[in-house]
């Protein structure tokens, strides 16, 4: 059954808590559809659920009662099973079940629309860029897999705008290969990882989003992102080069801010580390392409304020500083780590892995990069690996990578249970001292980071 966008007017969204589809969901309710969803969350109290309410999206259990004969589209992204009682109800009635990401690529469509694409960054270079175009006056719209920190204090989700002009920023993900389903007027690559896919399968979707994209902007940094490059005058890089048209200098990080230069504009962040510059630089080169000038673009990110969960400030006891940070895949947990250590003289980092296939796949790597990173006084401790539930098989642990760590000379320790990693670590914070701790996928984690910070 064909569908269109136009023709969505009543849709239904299961597993609406998630963080790309509440967004895609206070997205159409901007445009004046009127939208439902459902999600297993919403057993008990629930945060997301009270602020979609807020704007007027009916939420439900997901037991199939949220589905009234007004609803004419299903939602589902890829972790929707088909046994979920939405499903079996849509299917009886015959009502078009459309993926997430086909729904994006057609709200895409409909705007001039800037997709951030790479293994890391995605977030918080759209962010960046949604604040640059934002203090420009162009009423940009985002449709963001995190909440802007900004928005969030408005009392929103903070990961969706519909704005008042033509751009559209979104988040091009490879996770699940949906990135080929987009044709943007801009395409962005920052970065080419190991994650969710092997490397040369990456390249495969990123060369596909290159083709697809009516401009292309990339980051000559990479040897791989920058082989992708199709035209020298759209690269950013902080590596200088004669083929390179917007390039980061003079990198300097002096506690919790960063200074540099993009093109010799002095540029100033109260964000950590060199990553947050190379996020930076891909914002301001793609709001140059549009007609945005660097100096604007610095002045909108000395007040750009952050995303939720990417290196969150939670304060400082004692002398020691507790940030919570999203990273979850090898590069980001080693990006993070030395994104912190300019702050204290020791580094204490927390890690919860999530899902047992990822952990097994990226274990080496893991271990590999956590290792490159640390410092010799720093230490780095894991919980048990996040089960979402299904069948997965559980024949891994975190404790596997503790000891591969440990074998490699880092100071690595193992505690089962996070509720007992206050206990067991209080003994080595020191007074000068970072506590960071790292995880995604688990709705629990932002309780957990608040609980430590107030049991310190």
């Amino acid at each position: 059954m064909s569908i269109s966008l136009t023709s969505i007017r009543n849709p239904f969204f299961i597993g609406i808590a998630g963080s790309g589809m509440s967004a895609l969901a206070q997205y159409l309710q901007g445009t004046g559809r009127s939208v439902r969803g459902s999600d297993r969350l919403f057993a008990n109290s629930s945060e997301i659920r009270d602020k979609l309410e807020a704007m007027g999206i009916h939420c439900f259990q997901q037991d199939g009662s949220g589905i009234n004969e007004q609803v004419d589209c299903i939602i589902v992204s890829t972790a929707v099973e088909d046994s979920v009682p939405e499903v079996q109800l849509a299917k009886q009635r015959q009502l078009p079940i459309l993926h997430r990401s086909d729904l994006l690529a057609m709200i895409a469509a409909s705007r001039k629309t800037i997709a951030v694409a790479g293994t890391s960054g995605k977030s918080t270079t759209s962010a960046m860029l949604f604040s640059i175009l934002e203090r420009a006056g162009y009423g940009p719209g985002i449709i963001s897999g995190a909440g802007l920190t900004r928005l969030i204090n408005q009392g929103k989700i903070g990961n969706a705008e519909v704005g008042t002009g033509d751009w559209l920023i979104i988040e091009a993900d490879e996770s699940d290969g949906s990135i080929v389903h987009y044709h943007p007027e801009i395409g962005v690559l920052l970065n080419i990882d190991k994650d969710h896919q092997e490397l040369d399968e990456l390249v495969r979707l990123f060369t596909i989003f290159r083709d697809q994209s009516n401009q292309f902007s990339t980051n000559r940094s990479y040897a791989l992102t920058g082989s992708l490059s199709l035209s020298a005058d759209r690269d950013f890089s902080n590596v200088p080069s004669s083929n390179t048209a917007y390039v980061a200098t003079d990198f300097n990080q002096s506690g919790l801010q960063i200074q540099f230069r993009i093109n010799q504009v002095p540029f100033v962040l109260n964000q950590v580390g060199k990553h947050n510059m190379e996020n930076a630089l891909a914002a301001a080169t793609v709001a140059n392409l549009i007609g945005i000038s660097l100096e604007t673009a610095s002045y909108a990110l000395r007040d750009y304020e952050g995303i939720y969960r990417r290196h969150q400030v939670l304060g400082q006891k004692n002398g020691v500083w507790v940030i919570d940070d999203f990273a979850h895949n090898p590069a980001k947990c080693a990006a993070s780590i030395r994104a912190c250590q300019p702050i204290a003289s020791k580094l204490i980092a927390w890690f919860q892995p999530h899902g047992f296939k990822p952990t097994r796949f990226l274990r080496n790597d893991y271990v590999q990069e956590i290792t490159a990173a640390m410092r010799p006084g720093d230490q780095i401790w894991m919980s048990e690996i996040y089960y979402a539930g299904g069948t997965a098989q559980r024949d891994i642990s975190a404790n596997d990578l503790i000891q591969d760590l440990r074998e490699k000379g880092v100071q690595a320790f193992f505690v089962a249970d996070r509720s007992d990693f206050l206990k067991n670590v209080r003994e080595h914070l020191s007074g000068d001292c970072v506590l960071l701790l790292m995880g995604a996928r688990d709705p629990s984690l932002e309780q957990f980071s608040k609980q430590v910070w107030n049991d310190l």
